[in-house]
């Protein structure tokens, strides 16, 4: 037996990434001057990290799209792991763009170059609003973890540009050139930081893990705590997208009509819902005693179990 209930994603997200791409175009290209006109590796290194931050976007803009795309008798479950393979590749390309700041952070270590800092400043306090007033809509218009990928890379870029403000008054202050290439490695470390907790979470909906803080023993129970529900079993949860849960089951009753038995389903179905925000569900009745094997659960009839008895 299978429910299962529609999705879409909303149009204010739509609307809110392609804002987020527009105003990231830009300070990427200020970034960009900003960073040869002041020789800062620091504003370069964050002109790198919002580059990753525009891809970021658009692939999370696309993934969307497809996702709000309807199931086909080719695609069943439609296009929903879209969005978590573009979370997946955002967390590996910044990753890449880390270690590439770590490498061109330490080749400046080794023969630092004087920083304009009154540039710094003023680039990175424009980043600071640009990156926070985005990062406020993202939160804003979803939590799958396609957008919370997008809101992660604002939230890093909000921090350091914050950290490119100290460290540019630190400059003023001390004339110390080398903060500039420390202040990138700190960059480097909290681009590199952030990405892992995405690439765990889009890793575990690929290989269709238990969904992240579900517990499968606390699914179990509730469903054995439904009247008329004497055994569950065979029980799988994983999630098709991030924010859409799947569950199958095999569910002993006693040998009742079908009318009673589809009131069980509609409580099990009901709790799953409500407690666990499973929505789609596939859940075979039995009421015989069930075996395992070669990894799939059959049935077995009474006069069989007789005789294993003996």
């Amino acid at each position: 037996m299978h429910v299962h209930a529609g999705h879409g994603h909303s149009q204010r997200t739509g609307r809110v990434l392609r804002i987020s791409l527009v105003a990231t175009a830009l300070y990427i290209v200020l970034l960009v001057v900003a960073g040869i006109r002041a020789h800062s590796l620091a504003l370069l290194s964050e002109a790198g990290h919002n580059l990753s931050d525009f891809l970021a976007l658009l692939l999370s803009l696309v993934a969307v799209y497809l996702e709000g795309r309807p199931p086909s008798a080719t695609k069943t479950y439609g296009y929903r792991r879209a969005g978590v393979l573009a979370a997946l590749v955002n967390s590996l390309s910044l990753i890449v763009v880390s270690f590439f700041i770590f490498y061109e952070a330490f080749k400046r270590l080794q023969s630092p170059e004087q920083v304009h800092a009154g540039t710094m400043i003023g680039v990175a306090a424009a980043g600071v609003v640009m990156n926070s007033v985005i990062a406020l809509l993202l939160w804003q218009s979803g939590r799958d973890v396609n957008v919370r990928s997008a809101f992660l890379h604002e939230i890093g870029d909000t921090l350091s540009t914050a950290a490119v403000i100290a460290g540019g008054w630190a400059i003023l202050w001390t004339s110390q050139y080398w903060i500039d290439s420390a202040l990138s490695f700190g960059i480097g470390a909290l681009i590199l930081w952030s990405s892992f907790g995405i690439v765990r979470e889009t890793l575990n909906i690929l290989l269709e893990g238990a969904p992240r803080g579900m517990s499968l023993e606390a699914v179990e129970s509730a469903m054995r705590s439904i009247a008329g529900v004497s055994d569950v079993h065979d029980l799988h949860v994983w999630s098709i997208g991030s924010e859409n849960h799947a569950l199958s089951a095999h569910v002993k009753i006693a040998d009742i009509t079908a009318s009673e038995s589809d009131t069980i389903l509609r409580a099990i179905n009901d709790r799953l819902g409500r407690e666990f925000k499973i929505h789609h569900t596939t859940i075979q009745f039995e009421h015989v005693v069930c075996e395992t094997a070669h990894g799939c659960v059959v049935a077995v009839s009474e006069e069989r179990e007789r005789s294993h008895a003996h």
